[in-house]
């Protein structure tokens, strides 16, 4: 059952939907701004009497900006207001985060200023966010390495760089839960591994619902990195975990970390996989002459504005490091950098 509502008193960027799975538990959909141009789910799950709740989990926090902290709370109050749902921070039996990205997880500092209830993450998103300074550190030289191997350069290049200079969470948050593939959260959510997008990343199955995180999204496909850059990253692995959920049976919705409820999930996963199937057959045809992973990009989209290149640098590295390992693609001198590519004889 799914009840759409859409708010404006408290914050007009926060949008509410409601779904109630097939034994009654409520999910309620804030979509928040989490950035300027970006917007976030962020999920309240109840169970019991909307006067006496029995469990109540916060899944995704947001960012750790201003409008994003706001629009939360919009989206609280809202279920308070319009569902009669009496939820409170001293209440809150849990905080789940699907992975330790920026849009995701940022708001935990400020949130743990609120609430004791204990956070859940999977294992390898536990130095992220409990120690973003220390992570951040331990992986700078990766980053630099990856800008000098893409070949990036001006506006692009410092743009890349920038991601090894600042942490996006402003302190480190304990991990009392760690998550892993198979395990089961509360006798409740059953937590598949799902890396791809991101190492940590895990899609949470209660009843007949999954939540799929950024896995699956109903009209984008998720960034990629390559694997080398940071662990659980790349295309193959985003691949393998897209044949983990689909064999899921008894799933009829599943809701993503961005946009709109997915009714016809299976099918948005034969529609991905067609999608990359065109983008690794089109970077093998642009690959016909040794070229760098910026000479690619621009290749591949001769238009593209410069707030999209940075996440296609991404995206070309990730199709070119799983096409290399397909032997497709070969490197123009192992040792070189950047790496240059070319489609193989």
């Amino acid at each position: 059952m799914t009840d759409n509502r859409r708010m404006f008193e408290f914050d007009p960027t926060t949008h509410l939907t409601r779904h109630v799975t097939s034994r009654g538990t409520r999910f309620y959909v804030m979509s928040i701004r989490a950035f300027a141009h970006l917007s976030v789910n962020s999920f309240l799950v109840v169970e019991g009497d909307p006067h006496a709740p029995t469990y109540m989990a916060l899944i995704d926090t947001g960012t750790n900006e201003t409008q994003s902290r706001l629009g939360l709370i919009a989206g609280l109050e809202a279920i308070r207001r319009d569902y009669g749902e009496q939820w409170s921070w001293a209440s809150l039996s849990r905080l789940i985060v699907t992975h330790a990205h920026p849009d995701h997880a940022a708001g935990l500092p400020w949130i743990r200023t609120q609430t004791d209830a204990p956070l859940a993450a999977h294992e390898w998103g536990r130095l992220t966010l409990e120690d973003p300074q220390g992570d951040l550190a331990q992986a700078r030289p990766l980053f630099e390495r990856y800008v000098a191997w893409t070949g990036v350069t001006g506006s692009y290049a410092q743009r890349l760089g920038r991601r090894a200079q600042r942490s996006w969470m402003p302190s480190g948050v304990p991990v009392e839960t760690l998550l892993q593939d198979g395990h089961r959260l509360d006798d409740r959510f059953d937590i598949i591994h799902t890396p791809g997008h991101e190492g940590s990343q895990v899609c949470l199955r209660l009843d007949n619902f999954l939540l799929t995180a950024d896995h699956l999204l109903p009209f984008n496909s998720p960034p990629l990195m390559p694997e080398w850059v940071r662990r659980g990253g790349g295309l193959s692995l985003y691949l393998s975990s897209l044949d983990k959920i689909e064999p899921l049976a008894g799933i009829d919705l599943a809701l993503g970390g961005h946009d709109a409820p997915m009714p016809h999930w299976r099918q948005r996963i034969t529609d991905l996989r067609g999608r990359y199937e065109g983008k690794l057959a089109a970077l093998l045809e642009a690959a016909d002459v040794p070229q760098t992973t910026e000479q690619l990009m621009l290749r591949l989209y001769p238009s593209v504005r410069e707030a999209q290149a940075i996440l296609l640098i991404d995206q070309t590295a990730a199709l070119a490091e799983y096409l290399l390992g397909q032997g497709k693609l070969s490197l123009v001198g192992s040792s070189e950098v950047p790496a240059r590519f070319v489609r193989s004889s």
